[in-house]
């Protein structure tokens, strides 16, 4: 979004509510601080609020467009906090683009709204706070029944009430702190009498709880990346297609037959999960064609973005010096940082022997799946959680980092023999404000338009 909407944010804004397609019912949505001409123009007369009346839509030429649902919901008990008109129609393409021209052409300075308007007026006329806010896009956006269930907890406020508790509690030893500056005598008797540092620890507790169930809603929201990789004929067309339960990756007894990457997302206890298939890896020397050599080049960009790596071996061909050599060749050429986990394939082949303490498996006839799925949890640091999780972002994770290495700060000076007041007060100062990030006590324009930048046009 352009944050130049940010200073037009008292403009009357119209907009298709709905998805694109054909449907049974489509809305049209329109928010501003008075919409009195408009309702007069397309409904023909006052609405009752919050109400859902049954009328004609009229055209221009007062002829009716169709006819559906009007419902008015005066501000500020509305979702904008703003007067707010929904138009509940039949849900044909062609129908909504010419009622969506009648609400333009019926009120004088009516705009088409942007990505993400409407909950952005929400957003800034304190209907909900920025956490929430992003939780509707989270809650749209959801791929699994765990990611939707999460989103709507935090749009109802749970992880912004975390936040802004500790922010609170931040806020009084830091208010406490500032106001001691003044009486320097006294520093070091406040430090026993408001037990600071006991309340400075108990700060760092809670945020670094607060921090580890956002990286689980974090990853719940995002999930993880993981690339297949191995020789050809290792069987990574075969886990993909036991992981997906689908037959979604061509197998063949022929090295090098898949020459590109495909992707299935699966969820493994809510934690969406995308795996991606890539070719088979050997020398460029040994690859069948061209094709299969940019194959293979994709492949290692693949594993460069990825965030853990399947790293597959082929129990029949185990023990073999050339391909023990090249597994050892391809292991040197890994990514750093990336997780990669050893699996062992073909275990259902006779005399086939994993090394001990690996993770074997099947993929022909599923053994050691389960064992597979739970390890690849692990990897991403997911763990068994209630039932509270709320649904977290990457900047909300990063906010708490900050907090958290201001508070360790904090703690540090206050542990001194000779605190530093003054540098304490400011530890705690930026620790409260990257809390305030959170729920956009402090934010700014481009923040702001990066957020609501994404959201689908009518929300």
């Amino acid at each position: 979004m352009n944050t130049a909407l940010l200073g037009r944010h008292h403009d009357p804004i119209v907009a298709i509510a709905t998805a694109a397609g054909r449907g049974a019912v489509g809305i049209v949505r329109a928010s501003g601080r008075d919409l009195a001409p408009l309702i007069h123009a397309v409904c023909g007369r006052p609405l009752a609020p919050r109400q859902a009346t049954l009328l004609a839509f009229r055209g221009g030429d007062g002829q009716a467009l169709d006819r559906g649902l009007a419902i008015h919901f005066p501000a500020p008990h509305s979702y904008t906090g703003e007067e707010v008109l929904e138009l509940q129609a039949h849900g044909g393409p062609v129908l909504l683009q010419l009622l969506l021209a009648r609400c333009l052409q019926a009120q004088p300075g009516l705009r088409l709204a942007e990505p993400g308007e409407f909950t952005q007026r929400a957003f800034l006329n304190d209907k909900l706070d920025l956490a929430q806010a992003e939780a509707v896009a989270d809650l749209i956006d959801a791929s699994t029944e765990a990611a939707a269930r999460s989103a709507a907890r935090s749009l109802a406020g749970a992880f912004s009430a975390e936040v802004t508790q500790l922010a609170e509690r931040v806020l009084r030893l830091r208010t406490l702190v500032e106001a001691t500056l003044d009486f320097p005598d006294e520093e070091i008797d406040f430090l026993e009498r408001a037990d600071a540092r006991g309340q400075l620890q108990g700060l760092r507790t809670a945020v670094d709880a607060a921090l580890a169930r956002a990286r689980q809603g974090a990853l719940l929201r995002d999930g993880l990346r993981v690339v297949l990789a191995g020789q050809p004929n290792a069987g990574k067309s075969s886990l993909l297609n036991a992981l997906a339960g689908a037959e979604r990756a061509i197998v063949t007894p022929l090295p090098g037959t898949t020459r590109d990457q495909i992707a299935e997302t699966i969820q493994i206890e809510g934690v969406p999960l995308a795996i991606v298939d890539t070719a088979g890896l050997r020398h460029d020397a040994e690859a069948a064609d061209a094709v299969e050599r940019i194959g293979i080049a994709r492949t290692w960009q693949a594993l460069a973005e990825a965030d853990a790596v399947i790293f597959l071996h082929d129990l029949g061909r185990r023990g073999e010096p050339a391909y023990e050599a090249a597994d050892a060749a391809i292991a040197a050429r890994l990514p750093a940082g990336v997780p990669v986990l050893q699996v062992y394939n073909k275990a259902d082949l006779p005399g086939a022997a994993a090394p001990v303490d690996s993770l074997a498996l099947s993929a022909r006839t599923g053994a050691g799946l389960p064992a597979l799925r739970q390890a690849l949890l692990q990897q991403a640091g997911w763990q068994a959680v209630p039932e509270g999780l709320v649904i977290a972002r990457a900047r909300h994770v990063q906010a708490l980092q900050r907090a958290r290495t201001h508070l360790l700060a904090a703690q540090a000076l206050a542990a001194a023999p000779d605190a530093a007041f003054d540098l304490l007060a400011e530890e705690l100062r930026l620790a409260h404000r990257a809390l305030g990030e959170i729920v956009g006590q402090f934010s700014n324009e481009d923040l702001l338009g990066e957020i609501f930048g994404r959201f689908c046009i009518g929300k």
